[in-house]
């Protein structure tokens, strides 16, 4: 089909983008940028063999091209690059190719390096006026990282070539092409002019590292984790990677909001930290508190201007932390609630943000009472200040206020409380110093099977087959309920199960399909939707090019949200373009510890950046009438036994870090459709949970869309071990479409014998098929298969 889609535009945006997430730590004696002519030799196999994703099913883009370090500058005409050292590693590269390793899971963190003697180091420089050292790491899902040499730590070989290099030459930029941050130690060893992360950058990625080393982009990336010291200094170090259950011991305390309450001289390169090439000054302004009468709707308003008093354009982003009472629940020093990034600034040249953040964003969680109000959100009595400023460390007062009563904001009820007790952790101000202390969380109090029967749904009426299509509900003739009252049990059935990448229905190597896919489903006009990974560009198996995208860490350090939608209404288009209507992403889970696998396809250690940068993708998809999947829903903080590991989090926990994300996408996104994650939570896996996905998505949150299983995913009912067949306890928890099986006419599973036995009830399927169907009205499957859904091609709401 024709979707007007723009590939040239399409690069220009994602080489920008990868260009802007590039995060320059280090940058001394004026290394860069290289916008002299300057004589460039480049050290390192990555500079060829660069890694523009991570691995598994969220990187696995077949692009048409990935361009490569040496490729971009060998083309650019401000540098000369020293091809005789070039071609040195090119004939040691035949005889050392890349090895991708044998089965799923199975490809190395690196490839082996090329030993570079002093000698050669030495005589690159007489020919060369500075050096770049590309360093390359992989990961990916199903397999973390590792605190070892070649993962986290550099190699021996590695070592070696950073001596070398930074002893010969003396402009050194080391570039980091990594999904997720690693051990830095090494920066103050050897001592590189320069050190930038330019992430997983996608198909465009070389060209972007190219603009910024020779100053053709002012790099304006800056970290979404903080960089500590030492690995053990990461307080999730001791709870992290374990077979069968992790205590998120550190309760709120992930990443800054550790460091910056209780170890900021642990601390290499700081939450928000990234330098440029000019210099900027920013001024708060205009501070108030508006509607103080009202706490709930209240809104704290404020002007940052920002000038550009260097002698380079650039672009600077402001950040904005808050420093709330310690009071009885105990807070983090700073908790980030805005964020802005600048226009280009001409030097000299000044632009003027404004900033509105509500004050119930303010508001902690009181899982335990502590305040008063148990299970509510509330601003506890004291002094709130606000800080303004360009990383996490350097914000100065823009205004400060105070709440003289403890306040609720929101009143909710318990939910996914931990199941065992374990020890949490919180800090508490002791002059200016924060003391930890240990406390046990409480026991759940319910039993989930309670809060079920009490939701349980009315009877309602079988009519078999009306002769109703699915398009008679999209065009308004008849209501959806009625249509699914044509629906036997085995239609109702099948319709909850969804197929795979090897689909009939749909376009072949994606990820799978769901709605139509029995002829009975497609007999009353019922399309098959497709689904397709993922957060890194569409992957395709069947072998056709699609664009490799910047991996989520990358776009998150652009903070630059605007830029992002833009790059997904492109994504929009080219998923059209394919017939896909869900691109399962964005990841949405936290960084909480450097290691896991995945932290390429997420954002950040901060659950409001990766919010917002959920919802800026969304509405990127959202124009062009797709979706995005947001997953894993939720915990899912490593990929080691990650279909068996229970994460113990406490319920303060979840909501304020863990879920918040999720419930920005939800709420500010629109999102429409939700994957569970393969692991539990609390001792219910996230497949099975009614509290995670009935109580507090759909309950709390408004959620008005579908739940899918992550692919050959497990359930279980409380106490009992989980097992792919048990879709009846998926079913009641209101998790409605199982991803997949290889037909979704023949299936082992319980939904049958569930019937018989009233473990779930033929409303319980109804509801799940109107959450599915009710998605696929929205999607253009529904207008390719020739229905009269009105409402153009932005996500909308079905008609009911």
């Amino acid at each position: 089909m024709q979707t007007g889609l723009d590939r040239e535009q399409y690069a220009i945006t994602a080489r920008q983008a990868a260009a802007e997430g590039i995060v320059l730590l280090e940058n001394s004696n004026q290394t860069l940028p290289f916008d002299g002519g300057e004589r460039v030799s480049l050290f390192g196999r990555t500079q060829f063999d660069y890694n523009k994703s991570g691995t598994g099913s969220g990187g696995m883009v077949h692009a048409a091209y990935v361009v490569g370090i040496h490729d971009a500058l060998s083309r650019s005409e401000r540098v000369t690059v020293n091809e005789e050292l070039a071609e040195v590693y090119r004939v040691w590269r035949g005889k050392n190719p890349v090895r991708r390793g044998v089965g799923w899971a199975n490809e190395p963190y690196f490839q082996k390096e090329m030993p570079v003697a002093v000698e050669l180091a030495r005589k690159a420089a007489k020919q060369s006026d500075a050096a770049v050292v590309v360093i390359g790491r992989s990961s990916g899902e199903d397999r973390d990282g590792a605190f070892t040499p070649g993962s986290y730590l550099l190699t021996e070989i590695e070592e070696e070539m950073l001596h070398a290099v930074c002893t010969q030459f003396s402009r050194v930029a080391v570039v980091l092409n990594t999904g997720g941050i690693m051990d830095m130690e090494w920066v103050k060893k050897y001592r590189p002019g320069a050190v930038l992360y330019a992430w997983q950058g996608g198909q465009e990625s070389g060209n972007a590292v190219c603009d910024v080393l020779t100053g053709g982009v002012n790099p304006s990336g800056r970290l979404t984790d903080t960089i500590a010291k030492d690995f053990e200094d990461y307080p999730s170090m001791s709870h992290f990677g374990g077979r069968k259950r992790n205590f998120y011991t550190e309760d709120i305390y992930v990443g800054y909001r550790y460091f910056e309450t209780a170890a900021k001289d642990r601390v290499l390169y700081p939450f928000g930290f990234g330098l440029s090439y000019t210099a900027f000054e920013q001024t708060a302004a205009d501070f108030s508190l508006n509607g103080a009468g009202d706490y709930k709707k209240a809104v704290i308003s404020f002007s940052c201007t920002v000038t550009n008093i260097g002698d380079r354009p650039g672009k600077q982003v402001i950040q904005v932390y808050t420093a709330s009472p310690q009071g009885r629940l105990g807070k983090p020093a700073r908790e980030m609630k805005a964020f802005s990034k600048t226009k280009q600034l001409m030097p000299g040249e000044a632009e003027k943000l404004i900033f509105e953040i509500p004050l119930s964003g303010l508001a902690s969680y009181d899982d335990s009472g502590a305040s008063g109000y148990r299970s509510c959100y509330v601003l506890e009595k004291g002094i709130y200040t606000v800080f303004c400023g360009d990383h996490v460390r350097t914000g100065s007062i823009a205004g400060m206020f105070e709440i003289p009563e403890t306040t609720v904001t929101e009143q909710l009820s318990e939910a996914l409380r931990p199941e065992l007790p374990f020890e949490k952790m919180r800090f508490e101000m002791s002059g200016e110093k924060p003391v930890k202390r240990m406390e046990p969380a409480s026991l759940r109090t319910y039993a989930l099977s309670d809060r079920i029967n009490k939701n349980s749904l009315p009877e309602r009426e079988k009519t078999g087959d009306r002769g109703w299509k699915l398009a008679d509900v999209a065009g308004g003739r008849i209501t959806l309920e009625r249509f699914t009252g044509q629906l036997s049990e085995n239609a109702l059935c099948c319709l909850v199960r969804g197929e795979g990448p090897r689909s009939k229905w749909v376009t072949p190597g994606t990820a799978g399909a769901f709605g139509g896919v029995t002829k009975e489903l497609r007999a009353f006009g019922i399309p098959a939707a497709c689904t397709a990974d993922g957060p890194s560009g569409i992957r395709m198996d069947s072998g056709k090019a699609a664009f490799s995208l910047p991996s989520a860490t990358a776009l998150g350090c652009t903070f630059n949200l605007e830029l992002v939608t833009g790059l997904f209404s492109f994504v929009g288009k080219e998923m059209r373009e394919n017939h896909v209507d869900l691109l399962l992403g964005p990841g949405m889970n936290i960084h909480r510890n450097p290691l896991c696998g995945r932290n390429f396809e997420y954002f950040s250690e901060d659950p409001y950046l990766t919010g917002k940068m959920a919802v800026a993708e969304l509405h990127g998809l959202h124009t062009e009438g797709v979706s995005g999947v947001i997953k894993h829903f939720a915990a899912n903080n490593q990929e080691h036994y990650r279909k068996k590991v229970d994460s113990a989090v406490s319920e303060r926990a979840l909501r304020e870090i863990y879920l918040k994300g999720f419930e920005m996408a939800v709420k500010e996104g629109n999102a429409v459709s939700v994957m569970s994650t393969y692991g539990a939570v609390n001792g219910l896996w996230t497949a099975g949970s009614y509290d995670l996905l009935t109580h507090v998505l759909r309950g709390e949150w408004g959620f008005r869309g579908a739940v899918m299983t992550d692919w050959w995913a497990r359930m279980n009912d409380e106490g009992k071990a989980p097992s792919r067949l048990n879709l009846s306890a998926m079913i009641r928890a209101q998790n409605d479409l199982y991803m997949v099986v290889k037909s979704s006419r023949l299936h082992r599973d319980n939904l049958k014998r569930g019937l018989r036995t009233g473990k779930i009830t033929r409303e319980m399927l109804l509801r799940s098929a109107e959450n599915i169907l009710g998605l696929i009205l929205r999607l253009p499957v529904m207008q390719e298969a020739g229905s009269d859904i009105a409402g153009g091609s932005a996500i909308s709401e079905p008609t009911r």
